[in-house]
């Protein structure tokens, strides 16, 4: 709570105004929230390589270390995109009215060992089996990393953990602690959490039938998409032109890392990275839609084509 506190004072203090208001050199200002994962490494790609600059746009990063903390602030034009926003919330959010939703590009999708599920290097957990019952950390409980998660397990034919809520830095300490049996960390938290501790990996949170499905992306309202179109529109394009480079050079992401994460330069040469799409695909989509339904995360059927800026 005091973190979230401590946001929507940050995030109150940059005003309306900086919601598609035009700055220095003529530029339009966007706010994004971002994440420290690899999810948003297209954002840093985009500001260091003045693709944001090309398209005419003056972007502000804020970050967060969960992307629903930022939820509110979207929904009150406080900040005009959320990157590396997990779709299960944002996707609840918009069937339950609290966000009118639209999105502006993909961020990532699940490629193997870009998360996995961690076990002490003692565990008595041998094997995918012996999770049925157990702690597990999640980020975000019933969100992405439970239900990509559940749907191995089901295709596995094995019990289902309990899962504990746990931001992504406290698993390490929480892990170690004792306090929950497993942890389902993704990158960088992946890598640090199994160099610090010697965890060992017991599960790919990519394993079918999971691969290439999307997870997160850069979201935002369809009142900030309708009237600042032209604004949306170019953000959208650098964006998707800073994926294309992530996608085929792999080097430039590990290069970003250090400059907005704590990972360092030598644990980023070797940490697994998600898929970054160059463009938004509804089909792939409505894979993870047509899971949060069979889940009951989502209570009606969904047509996402519906939710993307074009």
């Amino acid at each position: 709570m005091a973190v979230a506190a401590a946001l929507t004072l940050l995030l109150a203090a940059c005003g309306d105004d900086g919601e598609g208001s035009t700055g220095g050199g003529g530029r339009t200002k966007i706010t994004v929230a971002a994440l420290p994962l690899t999810d948003s490494a297209a954002l840093y790609i985009a500001r260091d390589r003045g693709l944001f600059k090309k398209e005419g746009l003056d972007v502000t990063i804020q970050p967060v270390q969960q992307s629903i903390q930022a939820l509110p602030a979207l929904a009150k034009g406080q900040v005009d995109v959320i990157a590396s926003a997990n779709y299960v919330t944002f996707l609840q959010a918009d069937e339950k009215g609290t966000l009118d939703l639209r999105i502006l590009a993909e961020g990532v999708r699940v490629a193997p060992h870009m998360m996995d599920v961690l076990v002490p290097k003692d565990s008595g957990i041998k094997s995918v089996a012996d999770l049925a019952g157990k702690k597990v950390a999640v980020n975000i409980l019933n969100n992405i990393q439970s239900l990509t998660l559940n749907a191995i397990l089901d295709a596995q034919g094995v019990g289902r953990p309990v899962y504990r809520q746990i931001a992504f830095p406290q698993m390490g300490p929480a892990l170690e602690r004792k306090q929950v049996d497993a942890v389902h960390a993704v990158e960088p938290f992946d890598s640090a959490i199994q160099g610090e501790l010697k965890a060992k990996v017991l599960l790919d949170g990519g394993s079918a039938p999971v691969q290439s499905l999307p997870i997160s992306g850069y979201v935002t309202t369809r009142k900030f998409a309708a009237e600042h179109a032209k604004a949306a529109t170019a953000f959208q394009s650098a964006i998707e032109a800073a994926s294309k480079i992530a996608a085929q050079d792999p080097s430039a992401v590990r290069a970003e890392l250090p400059k907005y994460t704590k990972v360092t330069a030598d644990q980023a040469k070797s940490i697994g990275l998600p898929a970054y799409p160059a463009s938004s695909d509804a089909a792939q989509l409505r894979r993870l839609t047509e899971l949060m339904k069979k889940q009951g995360l989502l209570k009606k059927a969904l047509d996402p084509a519906t939710l993307l800026v074009k």
